[in-house]
């Protein structure tokens, strides 16, 4: 199984507001960017979008490092949320719907077809590439 590298981010200006996501996939060596808007979301609608549109674009099941600074994406798996939405009909702990359903159950699935690990990194920090995605995530926010 070939071994990728994503890291990724996602913005917001407002919250709801017009956002964008960013992702850098790397495979042996070789780097590609991936960017996207929506004109009006959330920032956690756009965290969840820049994991699914990278792990979207990998033409075979792969073995994934997945980097994101945001606890809301890497905590879902790390400490088991989706997996207890998921045994409850997507309802939360305290039996609310959960937000972003639609978005949860595709990444899911995506989680089936690729061995994702997750990894939580600090935001605005000494990471280049989680700077970079960053970048890419607040310059693909239409203005």
């Amino acid at each position: 199984m070939k071994k990728v590298t994503i890291y990724t981010d996602g913005a917001c200006s407002g919250n709801p507001g017009p956002g964008g996501w960013g992702a850098v996939l790397i495979y042996n060596g070789t780097e590609k960017e991936l960017s996207g808007s929506l004109d009006e979301t959330t920032n956690n609608v756009m965290e969840i979008t820049a994991v699914l549109e990278a792990l979207k674009a990998l033409h075979e099941p792969c073995e994934v490092d997945l980097y994101s600074d945001s606890a809301y994406v890497v905590n879902s798996f790390l400490q088991g949320w989706i997996y207890n939405w998921i045994k409850n009909g997507w309802r939360t702990a305290n039996k609310e719907p959960v937000k972003n359903k639609e978005l949860w159950e595709e990444l899911y699935e995506l989680t089936k077809i690729h061995a994702v690990t997750f990894h939580k990194v600090k935001g605005h920090a000494d990471n280049a590439y989680n700077n970079r995605c960053d970048e890419l995530a607040t310059s693909a926010i239409k203005k």
